[in-house]
C-alpha cells in the first residue's frame, strides 16, 4: 500500500499545468451539484489505520468543504478499541459481526471513540486547513438508542436520530466528526455499528449522498474477479442479489446500510475503497468513479 502511494504522488508530479487544469474544469460540473449538499462520510477500516491513507482522506474532506460542500464525518474506530482492549488485557468478544460490550467494555469504547480517535481526527483537519468540531451521538442526546439484545450487552439498535446538533454546526461551516455513540431514555451510554449509525444520520439529513468507506472497491458479481465490479445497483437489483448468493458474508450488512439510506431518502449511496488514495474526490468530483452506487428504482447520475 505504501508502494501505491509513492506511485501515485510520482503520477501527480508528471501532470503538467495544462493537465492539472484540465482536471480542475472537468470536476466543474460535480462540484456545482455537491456545492450546498450534505455530504456523510462513513469512515473506516484500513484508512484509519494508515497515517498516509488518513491524511488522504482528510485532505479530501476539508477540500469538498472549501468548494461548499458540508460534509459530515461518522467514523468508528475498531483497531483502535482492540488495542486498547488487549493493553488492559481485556477480551474482545463478537457475535455475527458485532462487538460484545459489558459495562467495562462500554467505558473503553466511549473513551477510546469518543476520546482519542474523535479528537485525534479533529486535530488532523484543523492541522490541515480545515475547520472541524467533535461529537459523538451522546451529545445534546443525538442519538437515541434501545439494547440489541441481552448476549450484546451495550449494543444500542437506533430509535431516533435528531440531526439538530449537527445542521446548527454545519451552518457554521464546521465538519462534525461524529463517533458513533448512542444513549437510552435512562443515559445509558451504547456501542452503536458505524455503518448504521452513518445510514440514520445519513437519511436523518437527507444528505445529496453517503459514502461508505471499505477495504474492498465495492460489490463484485463474482468476488475472485475484481474486474466484475458492479458500478451501480438499485433497491430491487440489491435484493435479487442478496437471493442469488453474490451479495453474501460480511456484504450483507454493508449493502444493508446503503439501501436502508436510500430508503431513508439519501440520493446515492458508494461503497468505496477507501485504502485508494483520494478515494472520496475521484468518487464525487469525475465521471468514471471508483465504487459502487447504490440508487433507487432507476439511474439519476452522480
Amino acid at each position: 500500500m505504501f508502494k501505491r502511494i509513492e506511485l501515485v504522488s510520482e503520477d501527480v508530479k508528471s501532470v503538467t499545468n495544462a493537465q492539472k487544469a484540465q482536471i480542475l474544469m472537468n470536476a466543474l460540473p460535480y462540484i456545482k451539484k455537491y456545492s450546498g449538499k450534505i455530504v456523510v462520510v462513513k469512515y473506516g477500516g484500513n484508512a484509519m489505520i494508515n497515517e498516509d491513507l488518513k491524511k488522504s482522506v482528510m485532505g479530501d474532506i476539508v477540500l469538498l468543504n472549501l468548494i461548499g460542500v458540508k460534509v459530515v464525518l461518522v467514523h468508528g474506530g475498531g483497531p483502535h478499541i482492540k488495542e486498547t482492549l488487549n493493553r488492559l488485557g481485556m477480551e474482545s468478544k463478537f457475535l455475527n459481526g458485532l462487538r460484545v460490550t459489558d459495562a467495562e467494555t462500554m467505558k473503553v469504547v466511549q473513551m477510546v471513540l469518543a476520546g482519542q480517535v474523535n479528537k485525534d481526527l479533529v486535530n488532523l483537519i484543523g492541522t490541515i486547513g480545515g475547520k472541524a468540531i467533535g461529537l459523538c451521538g451522546l451529545d445534546d442526546q443525538m442519538i437515541k438508542v434501545q439494547k440489541q439484545s441481552d448476549e450484546l450487552g451495550y449494543v444500542g439498535r437506533i430509535t431516533d436520530v435528531d440531526v439538530s446538533i449537527i445542521k446548527d454546526n454545519l451552518d457554521k461551516g464546521y465538519i462534525p466528526v461524529i463517533s458513533t455513540i448512542g444513549t437510552d431514555t435512562n443515559g445509558q451510554a451504547y456501542n452503536i455499528n458505524a455503518d448504521t449509525a452513518a445510514a440514520k444520520i445519513a437519511g436523518a439529513l437527507n444528505a445529496e449522498c453517503m459514502l461508505s468507506m471499505t477495504n474492498i472497491d465495492g460489490v463484485l458479481k463474482d468476488k475472485d474477479d475484481p474486474d466484475s465490479l458492479l458500478t451501480e445497483i438499485t433497491l430491487e437489483q440489491a435484493r435479487q442479489l442478496e437471493k442469488d448468493g453474490i451479495i453474501a458474508g460480511g456484504m450483507i450488512p454493508k449493502v444493508q446500510c446503503c439501501t436502508d439510506a436510500i430508503k431513508a431518502g439519501v440520493k446515492r449511496v458508494f461503497i468505496i475503497n477507501g485504502t485508494v488514495p483520494h478515494a472520496i474526490l475521484i468518487e464525487m468530483l469525475t465521471e468514471e468513479g471508483l465504487g459502487t452506487m447504490f440508487v433507487g428504482h432507476y439511474s439519476i447520475g452522480k
